[in-house]
């Protein structure tokens, strides 16, 4: 699960891009490192489901937090001081309480529903911000982007399926998880003018670790030798993809990386079916589809009107 700031999504970048992003020799650097984030998200994901089989999702999201704050503390280090310095403490704390709720809807949904279906669901995410905009952000969205916004919620109704024999109320975490992640974006972008990335991406990870550090004794399963190296695992790979996803944004264009941002369905399929021996379905795969391609036309609408406005 893509944990950040929107591109089509999930892709993220705690804070925001940089100020000069693409502004280096060559504008197309950042896609090796955006690919390498989303795998190195759905990585995790697959290990999540995993662990959510023999622990508690409480242990699960303690271990994402807890090592990938380790690893942003090592980093960190030199620098600390400056980097927990921020201007709007109250958002950064509401935002991350926003992506912990995010992280215990998803890993109670993947517990239940195929790796496939969970992430198809939260390519939704992209979409319910840009329809948050309006009355958040007070942002305009023209008649298109809106049809596109409602075309793209026809699909994940699609996966759902409510109503049919086959729906899975289970399906309903994931959801959550998707509502509460586009608010959770809404917030980086309120925060990305005002604080560095690297405070809020340190908030991201340190109000998880604490919260989840205060309630993991009672909900403690003794994990085996291959569950401590999954629940490392876990948290490391949610580290360095939120890095390396940092690299991306820093180096090349958010409408340039956009589209790649929707490979993160190549890896959960993949996870899916060797992992889990899991397929998607047609009305999954056509759900996405639609998905996808609404999240898509709305990034298009976006630049367009980006390049039409007076600078």
């Amino acid at each position: 699960m893509q944990i950040g700031n929107a591109a089509p999504d999930g892709s993220v970048n705690d804070g925001g891009p940089a100020s000069n992003a693409g502004a280096g020799p060559n504008p197309n650097a950042g896609i090796p490192w955006m690919l390498f984030a989303l795998f190195c998200f759905v990585s995790m994901d697959a290990a999540v489901k995993t662990l959510v089989q023999d622990h508690s999702v409480v242990q699960v999201a303690w271990a994402r937090y807890f090592f990938h704050l380790t690893v942003l503390a090592v980093i960190l280090a030199p620098r600390l001081r400056s980097v927990i310095k921020t201007q709007h403490l109250g958002l950064q704390l509401a935002r991350s309480l926003l992506l912990l709720a995010t992280t215990g809807f998803f890993y109670i949904g993947l517990r239940y529903v195929a790796l496939v279906e969970a992430s198809a669901m939260m390519l939704l995410a992209p979409l319910i911000v840009t329809a948050l905009a309006v009355p958040v952000l007070k942002e305009r969205v023209g008649p298109r982007r809106w049809i596109s916004v409602i075309i793209g919620l026809g699909g994940g109704l699609i996966i759902i399926r409510p109503g049919a024999d086959v729906m899975q109320l289970t399906i309903l975490y994931p959801l959550a998880a998707t509502c509460c992640y586009a608010v959770y974006q809404i917030s980086t972008r309120m925060l990305s003018a005002a604080d560095p990335v690297m405070t809020t991406l340190f908030y991201s990870a340190l109000i998880g670790a604490i919260v989840t550090s205060i309630t993991v004794p009672f909900h403690w399963t003794a994990p085996t030798p291959t569950g401590w190296v999954l629940l490392m695992i876990t948290g490391l790979c949610g580290g360095i993809g939120h890095g390396a996803m940092i690299k991306a944004f820093s180096a090349t264009p958010a409408s340039v990386l956009a589209p790649f941002s929707y490979t993160n369905m190549i890896w959960a399929t993949a996870y899916g079916y060797f992992i889990y021996a899991e397929l998607p379905d047609l009305w999954t795969v056509t759900g996405a589809a639609i998905i996808i391609s609404s999240g898509l036309y709305v990034y298009h609408r976006e630049n367009a009107v980006r390049v039409k406005a007076p600078n």
